[in-house]
């Protein structure tokens, strides 16, 4: 008997038009909006004050707070020796002088009163985050210090120079201006960062490509090597020489001084063709294939593998699946995994510190708005969106500097990797962000691997993380939280600075310091606040602390050095990848 042929539904195509407009209108809206989602915002302060007014006592506190800080403020203003401020922005000494003093008390102020009245009973956690948030932004938008010629240290220096820094400013903000319409600047840099001139210059070969990545061998500087490799996924953000900066604070050319073989991942930087990858592309291709390649390369040799920010959120999930029952399809081509190495990324997304402010449905929706319209998110987008969450150096600091005391950053090789942005696909980046943000699948073991959900307490591997002390990517008492989710022997390391600077940390750069401590299988748990009580701590880089740890969980064995063979190089290091650029 014939099935009954089920009539589409007549009000699914107005619907898909309804959506297409409306998906259309809101990209075409979004950069009035800077991006940001307007309804997301006007919840949070809908909250805000909906819990303020109906906290008439709170409401009498904040007032009474407000009155006792104009007092003391005006009993500070008659002193004669007003306190220093902490703020970098303010060590100028014309700022503790009268009338500047007075005003930066009042500006400070204003700050503990906000940080004060943002905090309601009653508010969830993500509006309160963005009232608080969003008062800052405002606050450090009218910090004295963008006063141009009010700020005390303008002043200065227009009257020492005789205006002549503020020439020099006009000239950095038509350079700016011409940067950002695809010109050439009139005064270029007076150093050039170029992949494979200046920077990523550690010598190496293309050992494999596909259509996602390339797979780099380092050639060895030692005779002999640790029998296990070393493979590294970089964050597909950003282009991967991040760790193969300058020679003097390249992690590659010092792994592979010490004796490793060293592989590394240089991603795609993608196009309107590549809207349709996902996650699961950028795991099988970014991972796994690589991780095969590696396998022929050095006859099934287990593979130390390493993972750095979003690569290392990627290895988590690879890892997982690979450990278990039954793996993944293709498994058995694989090497084993002797161990794995976390740096600075997260695997629990539950509190994701500054990025979670900005991250919401309806936030979402409208980027998910955005990228369909060219199949991607460009890298302006996503640097434009650092920025915001650091305006206070990046945007308003900086512009000071070059707009009104004339002068502007003067580049290294860390400042021009973090201008040379990525784009991030539509599909993948929509289901990055919905499936490991807003939902948080990975800790909750439900994140799908060829339709089985995996969970990171399959490891068994030993695990080394480390986490920053500065880190406003990745928190690091987020990235602490794999304790809970994994079972084996674990080494977390701390280590000062932030992100990035906190992971490029060579040996014999000054002031580093790091901490490390040991959770063997079966020790019961230790929050991150009690963490640092029974943890080891060491002056200097933490990288021979990583080495020791990689030697230690090998077989001990050494290995004739091992060079690309002829058969499988397809270019020179840092080979095509790196240099796919895009004006946008």
């Amino acid at each position: 008997m014939d099935q009954p042929t089920l009539s589409p539904d007549p009000d699914q195509a107005a619907r898909d038009a309804a959506q297409a407009f409306d998906s259309r209108f809101h990209a075409a809206m979004a950069p009035l909006w800077g991006g940001l989602s307007p309804i997301s915002l006007a919840l949070a302060t809908t909250d805000w004050a909906l819990h303020l007014a109906t906290q008439p006592a709170q409401a009498a506190l904040l007032a009474a707070r407000a009155q006792q800080g104009v007092w003391q403020w005006w009993g500070d203003t008659l002193g004669q020796t007003p306190p220093d401020s902490p703020d970098p922005r303010f060590r100028h000494p014309g700022w503790r002088a009268w009338p500047w003093a007075p005003v930066v008390q009042a500006w400070h102020a204003a700050e503990r009163w906000w940080d004060q009245a943002t905090a309601l009973r009653g508010m969830s956690a993500h509006h309160q985050e963005m009232a608080r948030f969003f008062a800052r932004q405002w606050l450090d938008m009218l910090s004295p210090a963008n006063a141009g010629l009010a700020n005390p240290e303008v002043l200065q220096r227009t009257a020492q120079r005789l205006g002549g820094n503020l020439l020099d400013g006009a000239a950095h903000a038509l350079d700016d201006w011409r940067v950002a319409q695809g010109l050439a600047p009139l005064q270029p840099p007076t150093a050039q960062y170029r992949p494979g001139i200046e920077v990523a210059v550690t010598p190496g070969r293309v050992v494999h490509r596909n259509h996602l990545t390339e797979l780099i061998q380092f050639l060895p500087l030692t005779a002999s090597v640790q029998a296990e490799p070393v493979f590294i996924v970089p964050s597909w953000i950003m282009k991967y020489y991040i760790l193969d900066l300058s020679p003097h604070n390249s992690m590659v050319r010092w792994l592979t001084e010490q004796g490793h073989t060293v592989y590394i991942l240089s991603w795609r930087n993608p196009d309107e063709s590549d809207a349709l990858l996902d996650l699961h592309d950028y795991l099988e291709q970014g991972v796994l294939d690589n991780l095969a390649a590696i396998g022929r390369l050095c006859g099934g040799q287990p593979v130390h593998a390493a993972g750095y920010c979003l690569g290392g959120t990627l290895l988590s999930i690879a890892a997982a699946a690979l450990a278990r029952p039954g793996g993944v399809d293709g498994g058995a081509a694989l090497p084993p995994l002797a161990s794995v190495s976390l740096l600075a990324a997260e695997t629990d997304f539950a509190e994701p510190g500054e990025m979670g402010v900005l991250i919401d449905e309806s936030q979402v929706a409208l980027i998910e708005d955005m990228m369909a319209q060219r199949g991607f998110l460009s890298g302006r987008q996503m640097a434009g969106s650092f920025a915001y969450l650091h305006s206070r150096e990046l945007i308003w600091s900086h512009r000071m500097r070059a707009l009104w005391l004339g002068e502007p950053d003067q580049p290294n090789d860390l400042m021009a990797w973090n201008a040379d942005t990525t784009r991030m696909p539509a599909v993948m980046h929509s289901e990055y962000l919905r499936r490991c943000y807003l939902r948080n699948e990975l800790a909750e073991g439900r994140f799908p691997v060829q339709g089985r959900p995996v969970s990171l307490g399959d490891i068994r591997q030993p695990i080394f993380v480390v986490g920053t002390e500065q880190d406003h990517v990745s928190p690091w008492k987020s990235v602490y939280k794999i304790h809970r989710l994994t079972d084996g022997e674990l080494s977390f390391v701390l280590t000062n600075a932030g992100h990035n600077a906190g992971i490029v940390s060579e040996p014999g750069h000054p002031r580093r310091r790091h901490a490390l401590r040991l959770r063997r299988p079966g020790d019961a748990w230790v929050d991150p606040e009690h963490w640092a009580d029974g943890a080891e701590r060491r002056e200097g880089s933490w990288w021979p602390t990583w080495h020791a740890w990689l030697t230690a969980h090998g077989s001990g064995h050494r290995v004739k050095a091992r060079t690309p063979p002829a058969q499988a190089v397809l270019a020179d290091a840092p080979g095509t990848y790196v240099h796919q650029c895009h004006a946008d």
